[in-house]
């Protein structure tokens, strides 16, 4: 089925001395063949090559730069400045997208008005030389579990899953009632602190599909997993304070446990203790009127 109404997607690549992957990267957007594409990169000055890089795809790019900046963030946000779409995202210059996924995208936020923001709940992953290793799957996402520290990516004993950010797209609506950019209190948690500040005003909605790719490759931020985990405490803590938060210690007690998992208790501790989620939803799918479904279900 073909989209009737394409909405302008807006893709922002922060790119610094990345001249081995970002080729990838760019093939990974500019394959997509959307077409009401929107594709900024900002490079920080790079000496690798990088902006051979880009200069042999600027016909199709609405804007790119190459000079010095405050970081990964503020390239992010001085990119997004330069886009007008009615959908966002941005993906960094070693990760890759999936082909379907802007069709995907602007499928459902067409159809759908109410998902304001939207993401995998199969995450994807690439090794150095793009060779996929598979998926993992999140059960669902919510804001209460978001407070309960359960998309905090390296900690397990919390940890159900995590917002895989190349995976992730938003409304301009709800980039605008955030602020239209990402503090720059945060070198490595960045994300994390921008899905926080999202989650007080809509709740984020799965989709089966996966959408985009993270690469592992030596020299990756993400790398230095305790100080990524470190600001992202601090920005759950803010957003707890904001929210008022209070421990569920009965949660905690019942995972730790496990009493879910037996035949005599699970059902009750599973109505009682379970999380709400929102996920999209391809139903009647073998059909010309196929549609997407908006879902609400409880998952743990």
């Amino acid at each position: 089925m073909k989209l009737v109404y394409y909405p302008k997607i807006s893709i922002v690549t922060p790119s610094f001395n990345q001249a081995e992957f970002l080729e990838a990267t760019i093939l990974s957007v500019l394959s997509q063949n959307y077409p009401n594409l929107e594709y900024v990169i900002i490079d920080g000055g790079s000496s690798d090559g990088s902006v051979d890089i880009i200069k042999k795809y600027e016909p199709q790019l609405a804007f790119w730069c190459s000079e010095p900046d405050l970081g990964q963030y503020d390239a992010v946000n001085k990119g997004f400045s330069h886009t007008s779409g009615e959908i966002m995202a941005w993906i960094n210059s070693d990760d890759m997208y999936y082909p379907w996924a802007f069709k995907t995208v602007a499928s459902v936020m067409t159809d759908l008005s109410q998902v304001e923001w939207l993401t995998t709940l199969n995450l994807g992953s690439w090794d150095r030389y793009g060779f996929c290793l598979g998926f993992i799957t999140v059960p669902g996402f919510s804001k209460a579990a978001f407070l309960d520290g359960c998309y905090l990516p390296f900690d397990a004993s919390t940890r159900i899953g995590w917002i895989q950010q190349e995976s992730t797209f938003w409304r301009r609506s709800l980039w605008e009632k955030v602020g239209s950019g990402i503090p720059l209190d945060f070198k490595l948690a960045g994300d994390f602190d921008l899905w926080s500040r999202f989650y007080d005003f809509a709740e984020l909605y799965g989709i089966d599909s996966p959408l985009g790719g993270f690469r592992f490759q030596n020299h990756q931020k993400t790398k230095s997993r305790e100080a990524y985990c470190s600001e992202a405490y601090v920005s759950l803590e803010r957003m707890r304070k904001h929210n008022r938060w209070k421990f569920n210690w009965k949660r905690k007690l019942v995972k730790n446990i496990r009493i879910e998992r037996t035949p005599k208790f699970g059902k009750y501790f599973k109505e009682t203790f379970s999380y709400s989620g929102r996920k999209v939803v391809r139903e009647d799918f073998g059909s010309l009127n196929a549609f997407w479904k908006d879902v609400k279900y409880d998952f743990d």
